[in-house]
């Protein structure tokens, strides 16, 4: 729980030889959080953690309290529509497949103000003041703020040229009702079905199944009016249509029988014989030009232009001729090679040879003659034909430009009966349908009154403000842990400091120590816990081969009760037997003079500038044998008196007399004094108020302090808590657990 210093090597009267080295206050260990660190945490804050615990939880319970119950009723309706659609209807009301999407825009439909005011001038929720909020009683701050308008509005009517203009009145409170019961629907679509859940919350729980039953009514009602109109729109537009297309077949009647007699064309088959005549012409035409082909070929031949085989087809007289004629020739070219030109017989052939030339010549040109007439005969019925072929496609060209406009008002007529037949008979259709229509959506369950409120909801709302509180107190516990830089117990002092914790000096309450100040509370309760910790502090300054008698007791800052600490060790050491003086070197606010009834006596300064001695100044204590030395009454510079050789002299000489002496100084971080009397004392002792002295001021003092060449040989913490710092579950706090109280007394 404590610590002693240990310096082994030290002798116990060289205030050089138990001077520890000077050294900057170690960096602050890491902080391991592990479960028994967060627990102490928890307990060091436990009450901020109760508070909100208990705090949150209850105000939400005082809310709840106060709270209007709403309730909310439900139905549901399926949305189905009828597959029966005729064709002309489809584009009025269209049966498209129903997808979440078809169900969403249903839902927006139901949720629509048109659907909302029929629903609220049904249910007379204009006068609700429940929704309209108009006629709920005004604050006083609002009827203040209204009356102030009505004496305004007067004053800048005046001001306002001409009068207002006229148009539709903005009735503020009636558009607020509509929204407000447009806010309590909510209509909800089952995913993978055709059914909607309509719900309606209000604190009339009768009120809420009536407005859920009406909206689905009127929505069904709406639907079923929309298709009604759609089928009688459709009606009157066929009826009209039927007249508009009866005119118009008559009229285009008209006009044909008009341009017949205009263009003298005969109704029947004169256009089809005329392109008859056309196909007949066309055909014998192509049997002409083939004719002609074959003569023109054949008269090639004829004249020699082919070969035998072709000229053996058309002319086989010719054919024999030149066969004698090639004979012959074979014949004399033998006997004249033989018998010579002279010969008989050869002047026969030669005759013979001539006559069957112009035999040959002769046949060929009647055959040619033949063949030429027939070509000329085909090339006469070829022009024939092509010239008969054009005067009748000519013919037909007129005629059919002559039907082009007849041929379009017939089909504009034909068209014109068609349609008018088949309007006919959607007429019928949709007389069927107006007989049969059907609304696309039905209740499937009607709303009831429920039973119980839907809101507040008590349990999961106290539930999740529990959980909140908790989360809550865990972040300002967190944040009161982070914010806290005090030190809480020894560890924290050797972590963070880096020296020994020598004891926890509790804090006494008032209702102990009755009338008496604290600095005799150890000498007048000498079995307290109190107590038990000075003894432990001496103990500590004893502790080891190193024992300083000359020590200066200090403090980070005011307030850390030093100068008590100071005057309660000093009378235990002193009723433990040794001999104990204690000098108040504090002279800025000197304490001896109320806390020993010293006031207006001699002390240190006196004694310092010679102006009284040392029996003077030193004085004896009413409780115990210690003795003290008072800051005095002369007023002069304290720092030349703590630098002078006087106080060297006065140092050496108690040292000698005394077993411990102790100096009570000034706070480290106020006075410079505090450094020079650390630094010529054996040791130095700081006192740190338990959970309030920051650390960066204790790091602080200590630096100063250790640029003084003080040795600070450990800590004091004062004004502990007891009972605080036993939750903390710090391991030191165990001393003060009540399994020790039989061990302590007052």
């Amino acid at each position: 729980m404590l610590d002693t210093p240990s310096d082994p090597g030290a002798t116990a009267r060289s205030r050089q030889a138990i001077r520890l080295p000077i050294r900057d206050p170690p960096p602050p260990e890491p902080i391991m959080l592990g479960p028994v660190a967060l627990l102490a945490i928890l307990r060091r804050h436990l009450w901020v953690l109760l508070a909100s615990i208990v705090c949150i939880p209850l105000a939400a319970a005082i809310a709840l309290h106060g709270t209007t119950p709403r309730y909310t009723a439900t139905g549901a309706l399926l949305y189905d529509p009828p597959i029966y659609r005729m064709a002309e209807l489809q584009s009025i009301l269209r049966a498209d497949p129903i997808t979440d999407a078809v169900l969403a825009s249903q839902a927006e439909i139901m949720r629509g103000l048109l659907v909302v005011q029929r629903v609220a001038t049904q249910l007379n929720l204009f006068d609700n003041p429940e929704f309209n909020h108009a006629l709920l009683p005004k604050s006083l701050p609002a009827r203040l703020l209204q009356h102030v308008a009505g004496w305004l509005t007067p004053v800048f009517a005046r001001r306002q040229s001409g009068s207002a203009p006229d148009g539709p009145v903005l009735d503020d409170s009636r558009n607020a009702t509509l929204l407000e019961v447009q806010r309590r629907f909510d209509f909800i679509t089952t995913h993978a079905s055709h059914v909607i859940t309509v719900t309606f919350t209000g604190e009339d729980r009768v009120l809420a199944a009536a407005a859920v039953n009406m909206v689905m009514d009127v929505y069904i009602k709406a639907q079923l009016g929309a298709k009604y109109r759609a089928v009688r729109k459709a009606n009157d537009w066929l009826v009209a249509r039927v007249a508009e297309l009866r005119d118009q077949v008559r009229h285009t009647e008209d006009r044909m029988a008009e341009y017949r007699a205009k263009n003298q064309l005969i109704q029947g088959m004169h256009g089809d014989l005329d392109a008859e005549r056309v196909s007949h012409l066309t055909e014998g035409l192509v049997h002409a030009r083939a004719d002609l082909a074959v003569a023109e070929s054949r008269l090639d031949v004829a004249r020699g232009h082919a070969g035998e085989a072709a000229l053996a087809a058309i002319a086989p007289s010719v054919v024999q001729l030149r066969a004698q004629q090639d004979q012959l020739r074979a014949q004399l070219q033998g006997l004249d090679a033989r018998l010579g030109p002279n010969h008989p017989d050869v002047r026969n052939l030669r005759r013979q040879l001539l006559d069957t030339n112009r035999a040959v010549g002769a046949e060929t040109a009647r055959v040619a003659a033949a063949t030429e007439a027939d070509a000329r005969a085909a090339r006469q019925r070829v022009a024939t034909l092509n010239a008969d072929l054009q005067d009748a496609q000519r013919t037909v060209d007129r005629n059919t430009q002559a039907q082009i406009p007849l041929a379009a008002m017939q089909r504009d007529a034909d068209a014109a009966r068609g349609q008018l037949q088949a309007v006919l008979g959607n007429m019928q259709e949709t007389a069927r349908q107006e007989a049969v229509e059907a609304p696309d959506a039905h209740e499937i369950s009607l709303a009831l009154p429920p039973e119980t409120p839907s809101s507040p909801r008590v349990v999961p709302i106290m539930a999740g403000a529990t959980a909140f509180a908790v989360l809550f107190g865990l972040l300002l516990v967190y944040l009161a842990e982070i914010s806290d830089r005090g030190l809480h117990g020894g560890s924290d002092v050797r972590s963070m400091l880096g020296l020994p914790c020598f004891a926890l000096i509790p804090e006494v309450s008032s209702r102990h120590l009755g009338r008496m100040p604290v600095s005799a509370y150890g000498a007048m309760n000498p079995h307290s816990q109190y107590a038990e910790q000075l003894r432990a502090l001496r103990a500590s300054l004893w502790a080891g081969s190193a024992c300083p008698r000359v020590i200066a007791v200090t403090a980070a800052r005011s307030a850390e009760g030093k100068t008590s600490l100071t005057l309660a060790l000093a009378r235990m050491a002193a009723l433990g037997g040794e001999r104990v003086c204690v000098i108040e070197c504090d002279m800025r606010q000197p304490a001896f003079s109320r806390l020993l009834d010293s006031d207006g006596e001699l002390g240190l300064s006196d004694l310092l500038l010679g102006q009284a001695t040392e029996a003077q100044v030193l004085r004896a204590d009413t409780l115990s044998s210690m003795h003290f030395i008072a800051a005095g009454t002369a007023g002069a510079d304290a720092f030349n008196l703590f630098t002078s050789d006087a106080m060297t002299a006065l140092l050496h000489r108690l040292r000698g007399r005394f077993d411990l002496v102790l100096l009570d100084t000034a706070p480290a971080q106020a006075m410079t004094d505090t450094r020079i009397i650390a630094g010529i004392a054996d040791a130095t002792l700081l006192c740190l108020r338990w959970q309030s002295t920051p650390l960066g001021v204790a790091e602080h003092a200590l630096a100063i302090l250790g640029q003084s060449g003080a040795n600070v040989i450990g800590v004091a913490l004062t004004r502990i808590d007891a009972r605080a710092h036993l939750r903390s579950g710090a391991a030191d706090a165990e001393v003060f657990h009540a399994r020790y109280g039989s061990y302590f007394r007052g």
